[in-house]
C-alpha cells in the first residue's frame, strides 16, 4: 500500500490510456472526413453533453470494476432515482431537497447492492441483475408507467450553459476531479486497487474488505443519481423507460478505457476517454444516418473487441 505501489499503477495507466487515446484521435479524424458537420463547435458540445451521463456513471462503475465487481443495475437505478425526484418536485418539494433525497436514494440502493455482495457473499452479477429488475419495477410503480414532467424552472436550468459551456460538462469534470483525488491520493483509493488485485492479501493486511466493497457500490449509486439529475433536467421529464442499456454503455466506457474486468488495474481518465470514444462513434453514426439496428451491432462489436483486448492483455502478463 505504499507510494511505490501507486507509482507502478500510474505507469500501467499511462500505457493503457495511450492506446485508447490514439484510438479516439483516429476516430475523430475519420469522422471529420466522413461528415463535415462533425467538427462544428455545436456538435462537439452535443457530444460532451451526451457523454456526460455515460462518463459520470462510468466513474462509479470504475470504482466497482477495480474491485473485481460489476454493477448491472446502474441504468435502472438512475431511472428509479429520476422518478423519485420528479414525483417529489411535482408534489411541491423544493428542487434542492428533491435532488438531495434522490442522492440519498441512489446511495442507499448502491449500499444495498454492496451489503448483499460483501456480507452475504452473493456474486455481484446476480445481485445487480436482480436489483436492475427491482429498480426498474420501482420506476414504473411510482410513476404508474407514465412520464412525469413540468418541473420548477430552477430544475431544467441545471442543463443550461455557464460561460458558454454546458453545465452537465462542468458537473462531469467536477465529479471526475473528486473521484480522481479519491483514487489516486487517499488510503481508500489504494484499498480499491489492492482489493481488485488480491482480496486474500488485503484481508491478511488488515483491510476491511467488506467496508470497501460496500463503499464502491455506494459511490456507483451516487453517480447514478447525478446522471439522473442531468438527464432529467435536459429532457425536463422523467420516464420509467429511461436509461435502458445505460449499464452497457458505462461498462463499455470503463473497459475501452483500459480498466481490467479482473480488477486492480485501470484509471478514471481512461474511462473518460472510453466515454468519448462511445460518444464520437454514436454521434458520427447519427450524422451518417446509420440505422439504429446497425448502430447497436457496431456498439456491441466494440464492447466485445474491448473485452477480447482485456483478456489478451491479461494473458500476455501471465
Amino acid at each position: 500500500m505504499s507510494h511505490t505501489f501507486m507509482k507502478n499503477i500510474n505507469s500501467k495507466k499511462l500505457f493503457d490510456n495511450l492506446g485508447a487515446f490514439i484510438a479516439l484521435i483516429i476516430l475523430v479524424i475519420v469522422m471529420s472526413f466522413l461528415s463535415p458537420a462533425f467538427l462544428q463547435p455545436q456538435n462537439i458540445l452535443n457530444i460532451l453533453v451526451h457523454i456526460s451521463t455515460i462518463a459520470i456513471m462510468g466513474i462509479g462503475m470504475t470504482f466497482v470494476i477495480l474491485t473485481s465487481g460489476i454493477d448491472l443495475s446502474v441504468g435502472s437505478l438512475a431511472a428509479f432515482t429520476a422518478l423519485i425526484m420528479a414525483v417529489l418536485m411535482k408534489a411541491g418539494v423544493p428542487v434542492w431537497a428533491a435532488i438531495l433525497i434522490g442522492a440519498v436514494a441512489g446511495a442507499l440502493q448502491g449500499w444495498l447492492n454492496g451489503a448483499i455482495i460483501a456480507l452475504i457473499k452473493v456474486p455481484p452479477f446476480i445481485v445487480t441483475l436482480g436489483m436492475m429488475s427491482i429498480a426498474r419495477g420501482g420506476a414504473f410503480t411510482i410513476s404508474s408507467g407514465r412520464p412525469v414532467y413540468t418541473f420548477p424552472e430552477a430544475f431544467p436550468a441545471i442543463a443550461g450553459n455557464f460561460l458558454g459551456i454546458p453545465i452537465p460538462v462542468f458537473i462531469m469534470v467536477v465529479m471526475y476531479v473528486i473521484a480522481w483525488y479519491i483514487l489516486s491520493s487517499t488510503r481508500f483509493g489504494r484499498y480499491v486497487y489492492a482489493l481488485g488485485g488480491n482480496e486474500t492479501v488485503c484481508q491478511l493486511a488488515g483491510i476491511n474488505v467488506k467496508v470497501v466493497k460496500q463503499a464502491v457500490y455506494v459511490i456507483s449509486g451516487l453517480c447514478c443519481a447525478a446522471a439522473s439529475v442531468i438527464t432529467t433536467a435536459r429532457l425536463d421529464s422523467a420516464v420509467p423507460v429511461a436509461f435502458m442499456g445505460a449499464e452497457l454503455d458505462a461498462i463499455a466506457a470503463v473497459i475501452i478505457g483500459g480498466t481490467s474486468l479482473a480488477g486492480g488495474q485501470g484509471s478514471l481518465i481512461g474511462t473518460i476517454i472510453g466515454a468519448l470514444i462511445m460518444g464520437v462513434v454514436g454521434n458520427g453514426l447519427n450524422l451518417l444516418i446509420v440505422p439504429q439496428g446497425a448502430q447497436r451491432i457496431i456498439k456491441g462489436a466494440i464492447i466485445v473487441i474491448a473485452v477480447i483486448i482485456d483478456i489478451m492483455r491479461k494473458r500476455k502478463k501471465q
